[in-house]
């Protein structure tokens, strides 16, 4: 019998997630929590319900998140110009640093993670995840 992709899509987030959830213990901050900052990595000055959107969480989760990234130091709100009801989220240079420090270990863990595949195989296996999470969305 044919194992479910459904199955080895999940048993594979849920390995990644606790293998980042080690890494990143040290620092004080989960692997959604750092997910959430490598988002704003790359989409800084988001608003609060964009960031769940692209961290893959709940917008009350998010709400959870920020109170606990903020009271950090790792990322600040400002009042969004364009929208007086909304608030932009922004990295922190404490954020930047932190997530400068974990981008090497992190990149490593991907490697790690692709071990037994070819660098062939890594490409094919992401543009299939790309592509199948289009067919989702």
């Amino acid at each position: 019998m044919t194992t479910s992709l459904l199955y080895l899509v999940k048993r594979t987030e849920l390995a990644v997630r606790a293998r980042l959830d080690e890494l990143v213990r040290p620092a004080g901050i989960t692997a959604l929590q750092y997910t959430a900052l490598t988002v704003l990595e790359q989409h800084d000055g988001i608003s609060a319900a964009q960031l769940a959107r692209h961290s893959f969480v709940t917008a009350q989760t998010m709400a959870d998140m920020v109170r606990a990234l903020e009271s950090r130091d790792l990322i600040r709100r400002e009042p969004n110009p364009d929208n007086r009801r909304e608030r932009l989220i922004l990295l922190t240079d404490t954020g930047r640093r932190l997530l400068g420090e974990y981008a090497e270990p992190a990149r490593r863990l991907e490697e790690h993670m692709v071990a037994d595949l070819t660098p062939e195989e890594t490409d094919a296996f992401r543009q299939a995840l790309h592509r199948t999470w289009r067919s989702l969305t």
